[in-house]
């Protein structure tokens, strides 16, 4: 399809149909009913989600893919970029080489805390931060040797997180972020307007809407970000209170052509199918389909 008739390169993720690598975060749907259902969905293309979930032999993980039809993005790596970068390097050396060898082309790194989940964070001190800034900057350099784009993630729970990490962080490297709506929303950050003010800065973007009022809740520390979730923290793209059309619009008039991923983090009953996250992720693809037909429409 040219980008006349449709100019979004969508993709899909597994932690929208609950499967994520947090202890205890709740039901995990076995990956051939998740990548179905994606495809069901029409979508042909998919980041790869924990580590572990999906096989680890890029040639098998390849050919599972292509049995559903859909085609490999890359995936998320988070490691304590501030410490013990000798064992980050390492990781980060391993999971490059094997998402280039399974056709993917971006690593999204997130600064992680080296304490489980996302729900609590110890701050860093000036010599923390300079450590994770030339730890990220070091993986990027090898995962371009791979062929992988690297794009960091401000994400909740990470040592990226507020908006006053995502300043500094813009600040003290030319690294690219992957704008997350959702996690930069919580942070404090302004999604829209970090995506007009930054637009060469933006690597990959992750799509999620929000309800703001729970947002609000993790942001002032009355609210931990996983119970935030299972209240509904994220709902289909249209829903919330983002504004997803004007976020598109921004980087993709600025140039963006890199893929914009539905992921709305979401947990599971021990008893759930796939039936509502794979409802939720219709109508979200129903709503981006909206906002490619305009941008298409604003072409001719």
């Amino acid at each position: 399809m040219t980008e006349t008739l449709h100019p979004l390169r969508i993709a899909a993720a597994p932690i929208s149909w609950g499967v994520c690598e947090v202890p205890g975060w709740g039901h995990v749907l076995d990956p051939a009913t998740v990548l179905a259902a994606m495809a069901g969905l029409g979508v042909t293309a998919t980041e790869f989600g924990p580590p572990d979930y999906l096989p680890g032999d890029p040639h098998a993980l390849r050919g599972v893919l292509a049995a559903h039809g859909i085609t490999p993005v890359g995936g998320f790596l988070a490691l304590p970029l501030h410490r013990d970068t000798g064992a980050a390097l390492d990781t980060a050396r391993d999971t490059a080489a094997r998402f280039a060898a399974a056709g993917a082309e971006v690593l999204v790194l997130a600064a992680a805390t080296g304490e489980s989940g996302y729900d609590t964070r110890t701050p860093l001190d000036g010599h923390q931060w300079r450590t994770l800034i030339d730890t990220a900057e070091t993986i990027a350099g090898i995962a371009a040797d791979h062929g992988l784009r690297t794009t960091v993630h401000p994400h909740v729970g990470t040592h990226i997180e507020t908006a006053a990490e995502v300043a500094r962080f813009l600040a003290d490297t030319d690294l690219n972020l992957c704008l997350d709506t959702g996690h930069l929303s919580i942070g404090g950050t302004d999604p829209v307007e970090l995506g007009r003010r930054h637009p060469g800065r933006v690597g990959h973007v992750h799509l999620k809407d929000v309800r703001a009022d729970l947002a609000d809740r993790v942001r002032a520390g009355e609210l931990d970000y996983s119970a935030a979730v299972r209240a509904g923290l994220y709902v289909p793209l249209g829903d919330g209170d983002l504004d997803i059309a004007a976020l598109i619009n921004a980087v993709h008039g600025a140039g963006y052509r890199g893929w914009y991923v539905i992921e709305q983090d979401t947990m599971l009953a021990p008893d759930a199918t796939a039936a509502v996250p794979t409802d939720n992720a219709g109508r979200s693809l129903r709503h981006l389909a909206e906002i490619g037909s305009d941008l298409a429409a604003s072409r001719i």
